[in-house]
Protein backbone atom coordinates (compact mmCIF):
# COMPACT_ATOMS: atom_id res chain seq x y z
CA UNK A 1 0.00 0.00 0.00
CA UNK A 2 1.29 3.19 -0.73
CA UNK A 3 2.23 5.78 2.24
CA UNK A 4 -0.46 8.90 3.04
CA UNK A 5 0.99 12.02 2.81
CA UNK A 6 1.35 14.69 5.43
CA UNK A 7 1.16 18.34 5.06
CA UNK A 8 1.13 20.74 8.02
CA UNK A 9 -0.43 24.38 8.06
CA UNK A 10 1.27 26.87 9.90
CA UNK A 11 1.18 30.25 10.65
CA UNK A 12 0.84 32.86 13.81
CA UNK A 13 -2.76 33.71 15.60
CA UNK A 14 -5.59 34.32 13.11
CA UNK A 15 -4.16 33.56 10.21
CA UNK A 16 -6.80 31.05 9.37
CA UNK A 17 -5.06 27.39 9.33
CA UNK A 18 -8.12 25.73 11.21
CA UNK A 19 -10.68 26.82 8.03
CA UNK A 20 -7.88 25.96 5.62
CA UNK A 21 -7.07 22.81 7.06
CA UNK A 22 -11.10 21.71 7.31
CA UNK A 23 -11.15 23.71 3.12
CA UNK A 24 -8.16 21.15 2.17
CA UNK A 25 -9.74 18.44 3.39
CA UNK A 26 -12.81 18.31 1.80
CA UNK A 27 -11.11 18.84 -1.34
CA UNK A 28 -9.06 15.83 -1.30
CA UNK A 29 -11.51 13.96 0.13
CA UNK A 30 -14.20 15.28 -2.38
CA UNK A 31 -11.36 13.73 -4.83
CA UNK A 32 -11.53 9.79 -3.41
CA UNK A 33 -8.81 10.88 -1.19
CA UNK A 34 -8.78 9.41 2.41
CA UNK A 35 -8.15 12.54 4.36
CA UNK A 36 -7.18 12.48 8.46
CA UNK A 37 -8.15 16.61 9.43
CA UNK A 38 -6.36 17.29 13.00
CA UNK A 39 -4.43 19.89 14.82
CA UNK A 40 -1.45 20.83 17.90
CA UNK A 41 -1.66 20.56 20.66
CA UNK A 42 -4.22 17.77 20.35
CA UNK A 43 -5.68 14.69 17.71
CA UNK A 44 -5.47 12.19 20.38
CA UNK A 45 -7.23 11.80 24.17
CA UNK A 46 -4.05 12.49 25.76
CA UNK A 47 -2.59 15.25 23.40
CA UNK A 48 -5.87 17.22 23.90
CA UNK A 49 -5.70 16.72 27.51
CA UNK A 50 -2.30 18.51 27.44
CA UNK A 51 -3.49 20.80 25.18
CA UNK A 52 -6.03 22.03 27.83
CA UNK A 53 -2.96 22.14 30.30
CA UNK A 54 -1.09 24.32 27.91
CA UNK A 55 -3.72 26.67 27.33
CA UNK A 56 -5.61 27.51 30.26
CA UNK A 57 -2.14 26.03 33.02
CA UNK A 58 -2.50 25.95 36.53
CA UNK A 59 -1.30 28.82 38.81
CA UNK A 60 0.98 31.52 36.90
CA UNK A 61 1.27 28.95 33.88
CA UNK A 62 4.27 27.42 32.20
CA UNK A 63 7.61 28.49 31.68
CA UNK A 64 9.36 28.21 28.19
CA UNK A 65 10.95 24.94 28.76
CA UNK A 66 8.38 23.48 29.94
CA UNK A 67 5.71 24.59 27.61
CA UNK A 68 8.00 22.66 25.19
CA UNK A 69 7.87 19.37 27.31
CA UNK A 70 4.42 19.85 27.15
CA UNK A 71 4.08 20.25 23.38
CA UNK A 72 6.48 17.70 22.64
CA UNK A 73 4.60 14.97 25.21
CA UNK A 74 1.49 15.89 23.54
CA UNK A 75 3.18 15.80 19.68
CA UNK A 76 4.93 12.34 20.18
CA UNK A 77 0.67 10.75 21.37
CA UNK A 78 -0.54 12.71 18.58
CA UNK A 79 2.16 10.87 16.00
CA UNK A 80 2.15 7.44 17.70
CA UNK A 81 -1.20 7.00 17.52
CA UNK A 82 -3.13 9.13 14.82
CA UNK A 83 -1.05 10.77 12.40
CA UNK A 84 1.40 7.55 11.75
CA UNK A 85 -0.80 4.84 11.69
CA UNK A 86 -3.16 7.05 9.20
CA UNK A 87 0.17 7.44 6.61
CA UNK A 88 0.42 3.76 6.72
CA UNK A 89 -2.65 2.75 5.93
CA UNK A 90 -2.18 5.09 3.06
CA UNK A 91 -4.39 8.15 3.88
CA UNK A 92 -3.07 11.90 4.19
CA UNK A 93 -3.26 13.56 7.04
CA UNK A 94 -4.02 17.51 7.21
CA UNK A 95 -2.54 19.49 10.56
CA UNK A 96 -3.72 22.80 11.77
CA UNK A 97 0.10 23.17 13.63
CA UNK A 98 2.99 20.79 13.71
CA UNK A 99 6.61 20.97 15.22
CA UNK A 100 7.22 24.39 13.22
CA UNK A 101 5.43 26.06 15.72
CA UNK A 102 6.59 24.59 18.47
CA UNK A 103 10.17 26.06 16.85
CA UNK A 104 8.76 29.39 16.32
CA UNK A 105 6.82 29.98 19.40
CA UNK A 106 9.14 28.27 22.22
CA UNK A 107 11.81 28.05 20.52
CA UNK A 108 12.10 31.20 18.98
CA UNK A 109 9.87 33.56 20.70
CA UNK A 110 10.24 31.36 23.98
CA UNK A 111 14.05 31.79 23.58
CA UNK A 112 14.76 27.99 24.11
CA UNK A 113 16.72 27.52 20.82
CA UNK A 114 15.75 26.03 17.59
CA UNK A 115 18.01 22.33 18.28
CA UNK A 116 16.47 21.73 22.03
CA UNK A 117 12.98 21.71 20.28
CA UNK A 118 14.21 19.54 17.40
CA UNK A 119 16.29 17.49 19.89
CA UNK A 120 12.96 16.99 21.57
CA UNK A 121 11.07 15.97 18.72
CA UNK A 122 13.13 13.74 17.48
CA UNK A 123 13.33 11.56 21.18
CA UNK A 124 9.71 11.73 21.48
CA UNK A 125 8.43 11.91 17.65
CA UNK A 126 11.55 10.04 15.62
CA UNK A 127 11.83 13.26 13.50
CA UNK A 128 9.28 13.11 11.63
CA UNK A 129 8.59 15.84 9.11
CA UNK A 130 5.41 16.82 6.75
CA UNK A 131 5.72 16.32 3.20
CA UNK A 132 4.90 20.13 2.77
CA UNK A 133 4.11 22.66 5.25
CA UNK A 134 2.58 25.97 3.77
CA UNK A 135 2.93 28.81 5.43
CA UNK A 136 0.22 30.85 5.61
CA UNK A 137 1.37 34.96 6.23
CA UNK A 138 -0.84 37.70 6.70
CA UNK A 139 -0.66 41.04 7.51
CA UNK A 140 -0.83 42.37 11.29
CA UNK A 141 -3.82 44.59 11.04
CA UNK A 142 -5.81 42.13 9.67
CA UNK A 143 -4.67 39.48 12.11
CA UNK A 144 -5.66 41.92 15.14
CA UNK A 145 -9.18 42.44 13.29
CA UNK A 146 -9.57 38.91 12.81
CA UNK A 147 -8.94 38.17 16.32
CA UNK A 148 -11.09 40.88 17.81
CA UNK A 149 -13.74 39.26 15.86
CA UNK A 150 -12.98 35.84 16.91
CA UNK A 151 -11.75 36.22 20.41
CA UNK A 152 -12.87 39.80 21.64
CA UNK A 153 -11.25 40.30 25.20
CA UNK A 154 -10.85 36.95 26.16
CA UNK A 155 -7.79 34.41 24.48
CA UNK A 156 -6.04 31.79 25.59
CA UNK A 157 -2.49 31.59 27.54
CA UNK A 158 -0.62 31.71 24.15
CA UNK A 159 -2.59 33.81 22.08
CA UNK A 160 -3.01 36.59 24.73
CA UNK A 161 0.95 36.79 24.58
CA UNK A 162 2.51 40.35 23.66
CA UNK A 163 2.50 41.83 20.42
CA UNK A 164 6.13 41.49 20.37
CA UNK A 165 6.17 38.09 21.37
CA UNK A 166 4.04 37.20 18.12
CA UNK A 167 5.98 39.50 15.86
CA UNK A 168 8.82 36.99 16.84
CA UNK A 169 7.07 33.97 16.11
CA UNK A 170 6.23 35.62 12.69
CA UNK A 171 10.07 36.32 11.95
CA UNK A 172 10.74 32.53 12.83
CA UNK A 173 8.20 31.03 10.76
CA UNK A 174 9.47 33.36 7.46
CA UNK A 175 13.09 32.12 8.84
CA UNK A 176 12.06 28.69 8.28
CA UNK A 177 10.62 28.86 4.84
CA UNK A 178 13.55 30.71 3.39
CA UNK A 179 16.37 28.55 5.14
CA UNK A 180 13.84 25.21 3.40
CA UNK A 181 12.18 26.37 0.35
CA UNK A 182 11.51 22.41 -0.50
CA UNK A 183 10.26 21.89 2.43
CA UNK A 184 7.66 24.96 2.74
CA UNK A 185 5.31 27.22 0.46
CA UNK A 186 4.37 30.06 1.67
CA UNK A 187 0.55 31.48 0.91
CA UNK A 188 -0.50 34.95 0.94
CA UNK A 189 -3.52 34.55 3.51
CA UNK A 190 -5.30 38.00 2.37
CA UNK A 191 -8.57 37.66 1.13
CA UNK A 192 -11.61 35.27 1.75
CA UNK A 193 -11.30 31.94 2.67
CA UNK A 194 -11.81 30.45 -0.53
CA UNK A 195 -9.54 32.42 -2.54
CA UNK A 196 -6.64 31.33 0.25
CA UNK A 197 -7.85 27.80 0.21
CA UNK A 198 -7.42 28.64 -4.12
CA UNK A 199 -3.66 29.34 -2.80
CA UNK A 200 -3.10 26.27 -1.11
CA UNK A 201 -4.75 23.95 -3.89
CA UNK A 202 -2.16 25.63 -6.34
CA UNK A 203 0.65 25.13 -3.67
CA UNK A 204 0.42 21.69 -2.81
CA UNK A 205 0.23 20.69 -6.39
CA UNK A 206 3.68 19.65 -7.06
CA UNK A 207 2.86 17.27 -4.28
CA UNK A 208 -0.37 15.45 -5.74
CA UNK A 209 0.07 15.48 -8.84
CA UNK A 210 -2.38 15.08 -10.92
CA UNK A 211 -5.02 13.99 -8.49
CA UNK A 212 -6.60 17.40 -8.42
Amino acid sequence: MTRGRFIALEGGEGTGKSTQARLLAEALSTRGIECVVTREPGGTEGAEAIRRLLLDPPGDGWGPRAEALLFAAARSDHVEKLILPALERGAWVVSDRFLDSSRAYQGGAGGIGDQAVRTLHDIGSGGLRPDLTVLIEVEPATIAERLADRDGNRSDAIGGRSAQYHADVAASFKRFAAEDPGGFAVVDGEGTPDEVHSRILEAIEPLIGGEL
